[in-house]
């Protein structure tokens, strides 16, 4: 009796280009689009739902936040973790396990009878966010042909952008007619349609198109506790500078301070032993005629959580620089605005929608549109117009006096959004351009970690700076209505952000500037041959 051979279904990127065709890509990043969506919405419509879990469970508005701060500290740990996973699980097995993390986060939280089940429930999602979102990036640096990847980064920003624009909208309609829980099971429609994608899509292998290697890498676990230990110190020592005893915060930023020192002599210190056992392993393999010993010697030391070779280039050194000043500006004003359209305007909190959404959708459109010019415009340019308009939207808000124009606010609001649009397809890709093929995952990984890091701190930061200024003028956020000195005070904090976001146009034009490659003649192959 004989039987039909079948076809081994195709593993890696390039196997998977040549057996769907042309357009393949796009799939793939469609596949990893939805996921990266599902767990950026999570991260923030919840804050939505903060005073109805408040209410529902007995709490403080302190002890409530933590539903949100605990989401954000594993989020920003986890993402260290992502080259390893991708290394010695490939990028499906990886994906595929955080989105069902993500999806039974999303399940276990709406089911939750106890608060303390709500937060685990949200430090799993968090884990599930932050090991998804390096991978994006990775995979357009890998599937895409230069001339091509400002439009896969528009088209990718486009979707994770309308994420966080249209999701606490819905939120709050969900929310007023379901309750906190309903918020909860927003993600699960996307997690099922991004494993469905995962397993038809995205590629079995590892970066590089090789077989993942479980037994041949070691995560690095003393230098994520050291960072884990110290990301989780330098974010409460920041809400803590918000209180009247300082003690404690300068404790905790000091804690801080030493594990980045650590952590940095430790990264070092696994480089050097890497190498050294390579060194090992390639004499034992020349002794022997084997071919196995480099690998065995790479085992000894492992791999760091951040390659320090990566800083020695200058576009990543300057993109990471940028990167932590964009995510303070970024999610610093997201704090501030809503705060000042109520406290300084004395708007009604219906209004921060009706200031933002169109923020937000005007964002939307204009990723695709920079990323589509990024392929054509030096990078360093685009980043530096886009500062230069976040600049100037945070700058124009000292123009408006009380009772301002609701229009002004929402042009003022949108002229920020566009800068915003011409930063974020290009940042990536300019920090990463001219890097060794082996350092874009951890480069991929790295950059958004000093982002989101840069985001938490920009958080606090701006609240500290806000309740000193409105201390300084004579006027507490405590009292009700608004004051020309509470209008003082916002006008500063804006200020500060303005001037974070000069600071970062200089550092943005020391990146590099690479000739972008022309397109190459189509053909049934290009241009995705590499893993």
């Amino acid at each position: 009796m004989s039987t039909t051979p079948t076809t081994p279904r195709p593993a890696t990127l390039a196997e998977m280009q040549a057996h769907y065709g042309e357009n393949y890509r796009w799939r793939l990043l469609l596949a990893v689009m939805i996921g990266t969506m599902a767990s950026i919405m999570s991260s923030t419509i919840i804050n939505v739902a903060i005073p109805d879990l408040s209410h529902h469970f007995h709490l403080g508005q302190e002890r409530a936040q933590w539903a949100s701060s605990g989401f954000m500290i594993a989020t920003t740990v986890s993402m260290l973790c992502t080259p390893w996973l991708l290394s010695a699980f490939g990028y499906r097995r990886t994906y595929v396990v955080a989105m069902v993390m993500l999806l039974g986060g999303g399940v276990v939280g709406g089911l939750s009878n106890t608060f303390e089940l709500v937060l685990a429930s949200r430090v799993v999602e968090g884990i599930a966010a932050g090991v998804v979102q390096p991978i994006p990036p990775i995979i357009i640096m890998r599937a895409f042909a230069p001339h091509e990847r400002g439009r896969a980064g528009g088209i990718f920003g486009m979707g994770v952008v309308l994420a966080p624009a249209i999701g606490p909208s819905i939120g709050g309609l969900l929310v007023s007619g379901f309750g906190w829980r309903s918020i909860f099971f927003m993600v699960v429609p996307f997690c099922i349609a991004a494993l469905w994608l995962a397993y038809r899509y995205v590629p079995v292998s590892a970066p590089g198109g090789v077989a993942p290697d479980r037994h041949g890498n070691r995560l690095d676990w003393p230098g994520l506790l050291v960072s884990g230990v110290g990301t989780v110190a330098l974010i409460n020592g920041m809400v803590a500078l918000h209180g009247t005893d300082h003690t404690q915060a300068w404790t905790l930023l000091g804690l801080a301070a030493v594990c980045l020192s650590v952590f940095w002599a430790w990264q070092h210190r696994q480089v050097r032993s890497a190498a050294q056992g390579d060194a090992v392993g390639s004499a034992t393999g020349s002794a022997t005629g084997a071919t196995t010993g480099g690998a065995g010697g790479g085992k000894g030391g492992g791999q760091p959580l951040m390659h320090p070779a990566l800083f020695s280039s200058r576009s990543f050194a300057a993109g990471s620089l940028v990167a932590f000043i964009y995510g303070t500006a970024l999610f610093g004003s997201t704090y501030l605005l809503p705060l000042y359209i109520q406290m300084a305007q004395g708007l009604s909190a219906a209004y921060v929608g009706t200031i933002m959404l169109p923020a937000g959708l005007v964002l939307a459109v204009t990723i695709p549109l920079a990323g589509r010019l990024s392929d054509r415009v030096p990078i360093r340019v685009l980043i530096c117009a886009g500062l230069g308009l976040l600049a100037a939207s945070f700058a124009l808000m000292l123009t408006l006096g009380m009772g301002a124009a609701i229009f002004s606010l929402v042009t003022w609001a949108v002229l920020g959004r566009i800068g915003l649009g011409f930063i974020l397809p290009s940042l990536n890709n300019g920090a990463m351009s001219g890097l060794e093929p082996k350092l874009i995952s951890q480069a991929s990984s790295a950059i958004n970690f000093i982002r989101m890091l840069g985001g938490s701190i920009g958080v606090s930061l701006c609240g500290i700076v806000l309740e000193w200024r409105i201390a300084v003028h004579g006027d507490s956020l405590k009292q009700a209505g608004s004051s020309p000195a509470r209008l003082a005070a916002f006008d500063e904090a804006f200020l500060m952000l303005a001037l974070l976001c000069v600071v970062a146009m200089v550092a943005a034009w020391r990146m590099k500037s690479t000739p972008r490659p022309a397109a190459p003649p189509p053909t049934p192959t290009s241009p995705s041959g590499a893993n």
